[in-house]
């Protein structure tokens, strides 16, 4: 038993069996002051006002429970606990570096000039193909520590840069292990349609990565496309989805970063979990969106990076919809994985209020990657995943002073990290 006392604030309350926010709701989120927290075998088992019978449970740091055991408590001393941020979007499995496109892109390149180059995602997957399991594995891992030192305690990572048979089943493979050895929530996704593989027509690669569904299904939660101007149109997507269903797969499309694609209504037609970037969309995707379980995701990190547009996430708040934030960390357009720098994005380009975008960073990315019934929130029976930051901080303040130092301990599972 682990027992939190002394919080300045309990925030991202939200009751059992809420799984997303959206519309007006995205504004909301339960606080409680002077709080207390506690947690059993890894999860929540309640919270309160620091109202105790017992008066001696402000004082101590450890007491015996009815059994013997001993229960630890830690003192918040008036820091802020809020739920771990859940990173929907992420293509943390990757080799090396491509820190010259960094150059290329300050001289004055595209994305899309780097791609037809050679560079992009064709460079890592050259870079993937010669570097190891094990390699791909420590490096990887490096990165899921520093999100997690950061705050991240539930991460999507997807495969993508190997575009063959054998290298997207080897990053698949690093995958697993990743879920199997770190203590955050990892969800696999098989995104072989990243981009044609070198050696490949564009229609004998869209049959591959039909051809490779058995194989990855076995290791995959999720199957997602890059329909997009230039990548997988949203034919080759319609043929993609419709095989990965035979095998459980359900998608999370990359939709409309860099054109109106087609992508986001591909995805509403399969029932897609999540649409991803939107940094260009119309009000025909909003109003493809309405009435569905597909959750828009938006980016802004990548934003930022490559000095796109940034989605559209109030709009889509108006019109009833929730919206998620996610890193979509990656080598070559968002390399960072640092949430509460989304969350500040989230609010100082996209208009997002504090809690809007808190809403979007936690209990709706959750949703996103489909975990919401087991974290994102501060709610009984879900994972003991949060933070305790230093005293005195708000929700505010986190955009607000967005690179200040916040964090006192990241608890996943109810462990301290």
């Amino acid at each position: 038993m682990l027992r939190i006392i002394n919080i300045g604030r309990l925030v991202g309350i939200v009751p059992e069996g809420v799984l997303r926010k959206q519309g007006a709701e995205m504004a909301q989120t339960g606080v409680l002051e002077d709080a207390w927290l506690e947690i059993e075998d890894g999860r929540i088992k309640g919270f309160g006002e620091m109202r105790f019978p017992d008066s001696a449970l402000r004082a101590p740091l450890e007491m015996t429970n009815h059994s013997g055991q001993t229960d630890d408590m830690v003192d918040a001393e008036g820091g802020m606990v809020m739920p771990a941020f859940c990173d929907s979007h992420t293509h943390i499995v990757y080799a090396g570096s491509r820190a010259g496109e960094f150059l290329d892109k300050i001289e004055g390149l595209s994305y899309e000039e780097i791609a037809a180059r050679g560079g992009g995602i064709l460079n890592s997957a050259d870079l993937l193909h010669e570097t190891s399991e094990e390699g791909l594995f420590r490096q990887a891992m490096e990165r899921v520590g520093e999100m997690v030192r950061q705050g991240t305690g539930a991460i999507e990572i997807k495969s993508g840069y190997g575009l063959n048979p054998a290298d997207e089943l080897k990053m698949l493979r690093v995958i697993r292990r990743i879920k199997e050895t770190s203590p955050a929530l990892i969800r696999p996704t098989f995104l072989g349609a990243h981009a044609v593989g070198r050696g490949y027509t564009h229609e004998a690669y869209v049959q591959a990565i039909v051809d490779m569904m058995p194989d990855t299904a076995a290791l995959a939660d999720f199957v997602d496309v890059f329909c997009d101007e230039g990548f997988f149109t949203p034919e080759d997507t319609d043929r993609i989805l419709t095989a990965a269903a035979r095998y459980g797969l359900r998608p999370k499309i990359h939709a409309n970063e860099l054109a109106v694609s087609g992508g986001v209504q591909a995805g509403v037609r399969h029932q897609a979990l999540s649409v991803d970037h939107l940094e260009r969309t119309t009000e025909a995707e909003i109003e493809a969106l309405k009435g569905t379980g597909t959750m828009p995701t938006m980016l802004p990190g990548t934003s930022f990076f490559l000095g796109l547009p940034y989605g559209r996430a109030k709009d889509f708040i108006h019109a009833g919809l929730g919206v998620a934030l996610a890193s979509d960390y990656n080598p070559g357009s968002a390399p960072s994985g640092d949430m509460r720098f989304v969350m500040a994005l989230g609010c100082i380009q996209m208009r997002l209020t504090p809690v809007e975008a808190f809403n979007a960073c936690t209990l709706n990315s959750a949703y996103a990657m489909g975990v919401s019934d087991v974290t994102g929130s501060i709610t009984p029976g879900k994972r003991a995943d949060f933070i305790l930051t230093r005293p005195g901080w708000t929700l505010t303040n986190l955009p607000y002073l967005h690179h200040s130092p916040f964090i006192r301990q990241v608890f996943l599972q109810g462990l301290p990290q």
